[in-house]
């Protein structure tokens, strides 16, 4: 179960200082991604061995100081619709400005965890000031100098309090894979769920979506059994005229989140664009398995080498990992989209594969022997040893005697070679260096 904490408040606060130090702290980073949104908006953090996803939702309103209440009231909806947890961003130099109040005055309807953060408080004297902030009727707040970090220690105590302990085997409750479409607007998700579900709808049962407006079908047809995480058509009316790129990248983060499998749906008439880049990166980032499907390849003038010029352009940009699938499909003629699915399930069989430690070594500590990580300073590394880890996805840890002096491009041959001798076609894998 994913948990999303979004941060809201007026420009110049300091939201995306917070942000950047909750995302970046030694002791919290799990991973941040670069331009999900128009800039670095979206992060995985960890707390109190409790793990969550950031939103900055700085990058959504655009101008200047003088923004319309309008655009900062879109803002916070959109935040308090998709996200678990809210954080609202307060200046204590600037005290309760008439924006504060909107955003408050929004606020107070809000039924999720909501905890207000007065920034800038490095000292006593401002801790004293942040008293004004009471009069916006949202209870008790956080002080926290986002700079230099104090106070920001509570906070997170008190955002882990709240995110619900995974207990080992939860997930056990329903065993079938899941799989999310995803995409931008406009690529043809919606199409390619109706194409999957369709006529037959004896066949899909509705299940009540983990997280609001996100349904789980089910589905069960030519032997496969599986659900479908439907993040298409449930952008609602009312929000067309908003930003679509942060809604969208709202929409991917937790349909991802939620899956095993992300089915990328991309146009195949606009081709690999820098959304569908930042997509990808989302669902590698969150180590999910990833099927590329380039929707309305019926619309295409084809050439003898049209559809290996499209794959070598794709897999360009989404080096280095592009040990993943492209599947040219119409779901408007249904082109290949049973193999779209038949890919799916071979990528969830591959994201569970384990390999036995001794049949691992002997294949592995021979392939090392023979190409050894280069000599650095003179250093000569050895590696001995090497098993994959009791994760969920695929992760292996490799033993040698100067681990640190291993390097980037060595670790890409060590994957590489990992994704030759076995199936991991589709998903991410985690190499660690350790010391023996």
């Amino acid at each position: 179960m994913s948990n999303i904490v979004a941060i809201v408040g007026r420009p110049n606060v300091g939201k995306s200082t917070l942000f950047n130090r909750l995302v970046k702290r030694r002791e919290a980073i799990v991973d941040s991604v670069s331009g999900v949104t128009r800039d670095r908006h979206y992060g995985k953090s960890e707390w109190n061995g409790k793990e969550f996803s950031v939103i900055d939702t700085g990058g959504y309103v655009v101008g200047s100081d003088d923004i319309f209440e309008e655009e900062i009231r879109k803002q916070v909806q959109l935040a308090i619709d998709e996200a678990d947890i809210i954080m609202f961003v307060v200046d204590v130099e600037q005290g309760i400005t008439p924006m504060d109040d909107a955003v408050a005055k929004i606020l107070r309807q809000v039924k999720k965890p909501l905890f207000m953060v007065v920034n800038k408080v490095d000292n006593a004297m401002r801790d004293a000031d942040a008293v004004e902030f009471y009069n916006l009727g949202l209870g008790d707040y956080y002080t926290i100098s986002s700079i230099n970090g104090s106070g920001t220690g509570e906070l997170l105590d008190a955002i882990a309090e709240e995110i619900p302990q995974v207990e080992e085997g939860a997930e056990t409750e329903n065993d079938l894979p899941r799989f999310a479409v995803v995409g931008r607007p406009n690529a043809g998700k919606s199409s390619l769920i109706n194409a999957l579900i369709g006529e037959d709808r004896n066949i899909v049962t509705n299940i009540a979506g983990t997280t609001r407006d996100t349904i789980d079908t089910k589905y069960s047809r030519f032997g496969f059994e599986f659900n479908l995480v439907d993040t298409a058509g449930i952008r609602k009316k009312s929000k067309v005229k908003e930003d679509l790129e942060f809604y969208s990248v709202m929409r991917a983060v937790r349909a991802i989140e939620h899956c095993d499998v992300a089915l990328m749906v991309i146009d195949a008439t606009r081709g690999f664009e820098g959304q569908d880049e930042k997509i990808f990166w989302l669902a590698e980032k969150n180590r999910k398995g990833v099927v590329v499907l380039v929707n309305k390849w019926d619309l295409i003038e084809k050439e003898t080498n049209t559809m290996r010029d499209f794959e070598r352009q794709i897999k360009e940009k989404i080096a280095p990992f592009t040990d993943v699938p492209v599947i040219f499909i119409s779901a408007l003629t249904k082109q290949r989209i049973f193999k779209a699915i038949e890919t799916a399930v071979e990528i969830y069989e591959n994201k569970k594969r384990r390999i036995q430690t001794s049949k691992l070594n002997e294949v592995m500590l021979d392939i090392v022997q023979q190409n050894p990580p280069p000599a650095i300073k003179g250093k000569f590394v050895k590696i001995k040893y090497c098993m994959q880890l009791p994760t969920q996805t695929p992760q292996f840890a490799f033993f040698a005697n100067l681990p640190q002096y291993i390097r980037d491009p060595y670790r890409r041959f060590v994957e590489n070679k990992l994704r030759e001798h076995y199936r991991f076609t589709g998903v991410p894998i985690s190499i660690y260096f350790r010391q023996k």
